[in-house]
């Protein structure tokens, strides 16, 4: 009997300590330390109801009820204290906001600059026509050589330009497959341009060996060299600016006849060739930047897609959007392009 008025003696003053110590915790640390203290697997109220096996039934029961009391009540006043010091910071954290203040906004991201600069000349062509095709990165030889009036002793056949899969099977080296896949597809008139991955063993300050390629054509009655130049000097215009001057170089392809490539006048000197007196690194002082390829569309290519070239003929071009990218935006090393740094990236958001 002793024992067990002794125990509920020592509950009583445990809970009165407790409670006290418990309303003057001034810190979450303090008050999850004392929570601990009492109320923990080993605390000093565990530790008192470890001796209630000692006693008989009736005194058991009578301490185990003022135990579980004890325990509630400092339950109770942790919770209460607890809340307290929430509304307390709370409170202090009111105290120094000003409504007048703008809201934090979370950072969004952008469209990649490749990207960007895709749909943009994208956009150029739809507005004269064009529709947008797309084809498969993984083509035959057929399709990225044979139909496009290369001989079988070109160069660019060979495993040092071409990544081969397997026997006539080749990532595409350009997207001018989807110029033959097209015109195999449906009769003139036909307007497309072609965005797309393309493939070649290639990697240095400005190649790499995955980039970005658009091929465009245009097939109908009576198209002529000049619809090819009033096209892509509108398309130069879009993209670099009304003033921007734009000149034909004859060159070759195997797939178009005449050809040319298209050059721009230097967009960061201006065409001067010199920019605060020193050389242009770009245009190495020329003043013209080269651009793209481009030509009539050879009657080979015609005859290898069933379209006689006696009664139709059209026009093709191919540019690189990387390079168009770098020229847009004064970029100089390509490899930016793809080592995703934020840094670089932002900029264009």
């Amino acid at each position: 009997m002793i024992l067990g008025q002794a125990l509920i003696e020592e509950l009583t003053a445990l809970a009165g300590e407790a409670a006290s110590s418990l309303g003057q915790a001034d810190s979450f640390e303090d008050l999850e330390n004392l929570r601990v203290a009492y109320l923990g697997r080993k605390g000093r109220l565990a530790q008192i109801m470890a001796k209630l096996p000692g006693l008989d039934a009736e005194r058991k029961r009578e301490a185990g009820q003022a135990a579980n009391t004890v325990k509630e009540e400092l339950t109770a006043k942790y919770i209460l204290r607890l809340e307290a010091l929430k509304r307390a910071q709370d409170q202090a954290m009111l105290a120094g906001f000003d409504p007048a203040w703008p809201g934090r906004t979370q950072p969004v991201g952008g469209l990649h600059p490749l990207t960007m600069v895709t749909e943009e000349i994208c956009q150029a062509f739809a507005g004269m026509g064009f529709e947008v095709v797309t084809g498969p990165e993984i083509e035959t030889d057929f399709y990225n050589f044979e139909a496009l009036n290369f001989p079988p002793e070109h160069p660019a056949r060979d495993m040092q330009d071409t990544l081969y899969i397997g026997d006539n099977v080749l990532l595409r080296t350009h997207t001018s497959p989807l110029q033959v896949r097209t015109l195999m597809s449906r009769k003139p008139p036909v307007a497309a341009i072609a965005p797309g991955k393309v493939y070649r063993r290639d990697s240095d300050l400005t190649h790499s060996p995955m980039f970005h390629q658009i091929e465009g054509f245009l097939v109908d009655k009576g198209v002529t060299m000049a619809d090819l130049r009033g096209t892509l000097t509108f398309f130069v215009h879009r993209i670099f600016g009304p003033d921007t001057q734009v000149r034909f170089r004859p060159s070759f392809f195997p797939f178009t006849e005449p050809s040319a490539e298209v050059d721009i006048s230097c967009v960061m000197c201006e065409g001067t060739g010199t920019i605060c007196g020193e050389t242009c690194r770009v245009c190495k002082s020329t003043g013209w930047v080269e651009i793209l390829g481009c030509g009539m569309i050879d009657p080979n290519v015609f005859k290898a897609v069933d379209i006689d070239p006696e009664k139709y003929s059209g026009f093709a071009f191919g540019m690189g959007v990387e390079r168009v990218t770098m020229l847009k935006y004064g970029v100089g090393d390509l490899r930016l392009f793809f080592e995703n740094d934020i840094r670089f990236l932002g900029q264009f958001a």
